[in-house]
């Protein structure tokens, strides 16, 4: 009878230690906490590497590769020469504006001059009822150096470039989103302007 009595304590602190450890280890639910938690992050791991994986399709899908005709000057600057270049549009980059910022790049091949006034920038290309309404940054207009001829030229290099695409029929040129009504009192762009088959 002694001898049980001094094991009942034992029992008990170990049938204590044994309890606390059960409720350390299960949720509410009966199920393991850790488990619980390695499963939920298992789960978001996945369901990021799934969106992940479905915006890089649709842009994959999205993109695609055209080849178009960009116009520069000859060397003469007496007309202008269409060079075929490729280029890449996608979800953020429509095809008008993918032409237009590969002829502002200047021209790689030999016998033809860059037209294009230093730092002008395209900032944006819009489709209205068959006209490109295409509008650049301020330099367009004032690094504007050259005469006549070289207005001509450059108008022409936009509009023929942007005319090679069968929907657009005119091209309307704005500076900072504003109608202007020349680059240096040359031409008239104060409306839009068709193809110009004349300096081909």
């Amino acid at each position: 009878m002694k001898n049980w009595l001094r094991v009942l304590p034992a029992l008990f602190i170990i049938s204590l230690l044994v309890f606390a450890a059960g409720c350390g280890t299960q949720a509410p639910g009966g199920a393991s906490t850790s488990g619980s938690t390695a499963s939920s992050s298992s789960s978001s791991s996945a369901a990021a590497q799934a969106a992940s994986s479905s915006s890089a399709a649709k842009q994959a899908a999205d993109a695609q590769t055209l080849t178009v005709s960009v116009y520069y000057p000859n060397e003469q600057g007496t007309k202008l020469l269409a060079t075929p270049r490729k280029i890449e549009t996608s979800s953020s980059k429509d095809k008008y504006t993918a032409a237009l910022e590969s002829l502002m790049k200047g021209p790689t091949e030999k016998g033809q001059t860059a037209i294009f006034p230093k730092k002008a920038k395209l900032l944006s290309v819009t489709m209205k009822n068959g006209t490109a309404v295409v509008n650049f940054s301020k330099e367009l207009q004032t690094n504007f150096v050259g005469g006549s001829t070289g207005e001509e030229m450059l108008v022409g290099s936009i509009v023929n470039t942007l005319t090679e695409f069968s929907e657009v029929k005119n091209v309307h040129i704005l500076v900072e989103g504003k109608n202007i009504e020349t680059l240096s009192g040359h031409m008239d762009l104060s409306l839009p302007i068709s193809r110009m088959t004349n300096v081909l």
